[in-house]
């Protein structure tokens, strides 16, 4: 059974239109064989991985995990990972988390192989959300073959929550938006900041994106998004700017969401 994602607009007409008809075309994609086939090998194989160097040495189990946090595009970086998985989260100067991307934290921190509780993987409900989450963005690497502005727009709407629901301070939350390629794409076209934004220091970009969202929606910081409304608008906003044809970037949306590993932040 093969699955063609329906997306036969752009822009908020699109959207509308994706909103309408993603639980259907969800449902049909997670029916192919071959999405099948990998849940069931991840189900069977995943409880006696005890280690990263298990992990890594398994091609199809690793490429399971690092799909469902977004880390597909490495996949052929195995002594990397390893290290992110071996270096855990409990200390803040663990790897994964002076890591500018926000998604190798939370990576090593679901498999806990260098935490001092050990290894989560046999732990009850593992599997299933691994699973959830990796389908999930599977579906949507499947949208964005039609309209990869939609698919960061998909990715945006569950990792924004994610990001705006968790711990540390504002200016944290924004640091972790900015480490995201896919992410600050939509929040920075959403909120109507140039390309030019990403060349003025960091410290400086959070206090334009902040005052840029003061603007929007009449208050500051990152954790207001909590609210779906909110993230809404600003997806809202985002593919309105998309679908001009002026609007620079947008071919290379794809490249943007494979870009994985990103430059450390001490």
């Amino acid at each position: 059974m093969s699955f063609e994602p329906v997306v036969p607009l752009s822009g908020l007409a699109g959207w509308t239109l994706l909103k309408r008809t993603e639980a259907a075309q969800s449902a049909t994609f997670q029916r192919r064989p071959d999405i099948a086939r990998d849940e069931a090998y991840f189900r069977e194989k995943i409880g006696s991985v005890t280690t990263a160097a298990q992990l890594v040495s398994d091609r199809r189990l690793l490429r399971v995990s690092l799909e469902a946090f977004g880390l597909e595009g490495d996949l052929r970086a195995g002594a990397f990972i390893r290290k992110v998985l071996e270096g855990g989260t409990d200390s803040g100067r663990a790897l994964a988390r002076r890591l500018a991307d926000p998604a190798y934290a939370r990576f090593a921190a679901a498999f806990g192989f260098g935490n001092a509780s050990g290894a989560k993987t046999a732990t009850p409900g593992f599997a299933d959300g691994i699973l959830r989450d990796w389908k999930a963005r599977r579906f949507e690497a499947a949208i964005g073959t039609r309209d990869n502005t939609m698919r960061l727009a998909l990715n945006a709407r569950r990792e924004l929550a994610i990001i705006a629901e968790g711990g540390g301070t504002e200016r944290t939350k924004w640091f972790k938006i900015l480490g995201s390629k896919p992410l600050r794409a939509v929040v920075q076209g959403g909120l109507g900041l140039p390309p030019s934004i990403a060349t003025l220091d960091i410290d400086r970009q959070v206090v334009e994106l902040d005052r840029r969202i003061t603007t929007v929606f009449g208050t500051g910081g990152v954790s207001q998004l909590r609210d779906s409304a909110k993230v809404e608008t600003l997806i809202r906003r985002y593919l309105t700017l998309a679908d001009t044809p002026a609007r620079p970037g947008q071919s290379a949306a794809l490249s943007l969401l494979q870009s994985s590993r990103l430059n450390l932040r001490f």
